[in-house]
């Protein structure tokens, strides 16, 4: 039994001190200054995948090879090593800084496309803050402007559409979150109609135009019905307009059913706050004439206008 374990132990002993061996030779190359064999080694660790390990080198190296003419491969491949670690905000640095500081370079325009590429993939879903967005679309029409000749220029304007459909999609749904809330501050219906007339400004190609419009006619419509009655005739009228635009602006839609609904609604909203006010207007001269007369009117009742 004692044996048995004795000869356990020897072999698991083996084994890390095979293993501390392995790491030891890395760690030894990784502290000496034989600056070619550990560039060396670096490029065969890239070409392995094996890119933490890369990285540990060439990060070292970068500082010694500093002014050096090996200098613009290093960084190069350095640049990529971040790059395949996904490491996209530190890549995206040392792309740019390569092609700014080589822009002769053979790999100069690859890596102002990888710059750029790198803020394209590091743009969030478009529920987020949509900065990097922004920034990924400068950076690619940039590359465009270097070099408009590139095969790479196509990629770009392609992923260019792609960020714009999700700044589309975020100025939708923000304007469409107005309306949402509406019914907790009936504000936040007008500021429903003013996001949704700004997104089309902004992106006059925008692929929910259709809807957005009928989105103002129902915001419009709901910031009417919610208003106090002598309110509501101007900002019926309103909702009855942008109905009749979506009317002609789409006469073969299949939300044209709803749009004139809601027009349809608001004529009817209109007719009904008329004749709310015209029996206020009824109360009231009739509370100033029993005033005039002498009359008790503690207990006169107006019908006020509802919210």
């Amino acid at each position: 039994m004692f044996k048995i374990k004795h000869v356990l132990l020897l072999s698991f002993t083996i084994i890390v001190l095979t293993i501390a061996g392995c790491k030891s030779q890395f760690e030894k190359l990784r502290l000496s200054n034989d600056v070619k064999k550990k560039y060396a080694e670096a490029l065969k660790l890239y070409n392995k995948k094996n890119y933490s390990k890369a990285l540990i080198l060439f990060e070292d190296l970068s500082q010694k090879y500093r002014g050096r003419e090996e200098a613009e491969e290093l960084n190069y491949y350095y640049a990529l090593t971040l790059y395949k670690l996904r490491d996209y905000t530190t890549a995206r640095y040392q792309f740019k800084t390569f092609a700014d500081t080589y822009p002769t370079s053979k790999w100069a325009e690859e890596c102002r496309y990888m710059s750029a590429y790198c803020y394209y993939l590091d743009s969030p879903k478009s529920s987020l803050d949509q900065e990097n967005t922004y920034k990924a679309i400068d950076a690619l029409q940039l590359f465009i402007n270097f070099y408009p000749k590139s095969e790479r220029a196509a990629d770009a304007s392609k992923y260019i559409g792609l960020l714009r459909a999700k700044l589309e999609d975020k100025a939708y749904a923000n304007a469409k979150m107005y309306y949402e809330l509406g019914g907790y501050d009936i504000s936040n219906y007008k500021a429903a109609v003013v996001a949704l007339k700004n997104a089309q400004v902004d992106y006059p190609d925008i692929k929910y135009a259709e809807e957005m419009d009928l989105l103002i006619v129902k915001s419009q419509f709901a910031y009417a019905k919610n208003s106090y009655e002598i309110r509501q005739e101007d900002r019926f009228n309103e909702a009855i307009a942008y109905a009749d635009e979506f009317v002609e602006k789409y006469p073969e839609s299949k939300l044209l059913p709803e749009a004139k609904g809601l027009k349809k609604d608001s004529e009817a909203g209109i007719a009904n706050a008329k004749r709310i006010l015209a029996d206020y207007d009824k109360y009231r001269a009739q509370l100033e004439k029993e005033a005039k007369q002498g009359k008790d009117t503690t207990t006169t009742t107006i019908k006020t206008p509802n919210k």
